[in-house]
């Protein structure tokens, strides 16, 4: 899943960064409401953090309230150093999905991105089942027919994305951009390796039926057919 962080403080910003990093997300860091912006509204993402106060042309909530006006349902974690309840008010009033205030610990911001990430999809808890292949996103567990499957990180990411998506077709140019980070070496025929290496985990080692699907000139989906 792929998050953008939009925070001025950079040892902030780059503690976030490596520690979502390691969580298995890809991220973008923008330090100023100008770049933060127009990465928000041309980039897709999973996850939004921004910051309240912002060097540049704008506030945080300013940035909230154009990327809601730009039909962005993106879920939107909002990081502020103002403790004040209007101060919460205007910040989740301005399309805002969650609140944040500083110092915090990262474990909390974890915990508020999975919540995050859990509303829109059809998972019940932690848990993302597609026919007899569960995944847990935070425990990251993997298994099919019970069995535990190993994956690396970024086929991990992959995974977990077709697995929220389950039964669409996914384009290439998707999962690029929700699976890589915005400056990731991705060669044209990255996705089709790291599928190659999925099946070689999930499908071709068990008798049951395939549950990644190619769509020639499509892309791909995960479904139990």
């Amino acid at each position: 899943m792929r998050v953008l962080v939009i925070e001025d403080e950079r040892k902030i910003a780059l503690a976030v960064k490596r520690g979502l990093e390691q969580e298995k997300y890809a991220v973008d860091v923008e330090f100023d409401s100008d770049n933060g912006l127009g990465a928000a509204l041309n980039e897709p993402y999973d996850v939004m953090i921004i910051d309240r106060m912002l060097p540049g042309s704008m506030e945080g909530t300013a940035i909230v309230k154009t990327v809601r006006q730009e039909g962005i349902h993106t879920p939107i974690l909002l990081l502020t150093a103002k403790d004040q309840i209007p101060d919460r008010v205007e910040g989740l009033n301005a399309g805002a999905d969650d609140y944040l205030v500083k110092p915090f610990s990262f474990d909390e911001l974890l915990a508020r991105v999975r919540a995050l990430l859990r509303r829109p999809t059809q998972a019940k808890g932690n848990i993302l089942l597609v026919g007899d292949l569960t995944l847990n996103t935070t425990s990251y567990d993997v298994r099919r027919g019970g069995k535990a499957i190993t994956l690396s990180s970024k086929e991990f990411a992959l995974l977990e994305y077709l697995m929220r998506n389950a039964g669409q077709v996914l384009s290439k140019d998707s999962l690029i951009a929700h699976v890589w980070n915005f400056d990731a070496d991705v060669l044209p025929n990255t996705v089709e390796v790291y599928i190659g290496y999925l099946r070689n985990k999930i499908d071709k080692p068990f008798k049951s039926k395939p549950l990644i699907h190619t769509l020639r000139g499509f892309g791909y989906k995960i479904e139990a057919r």
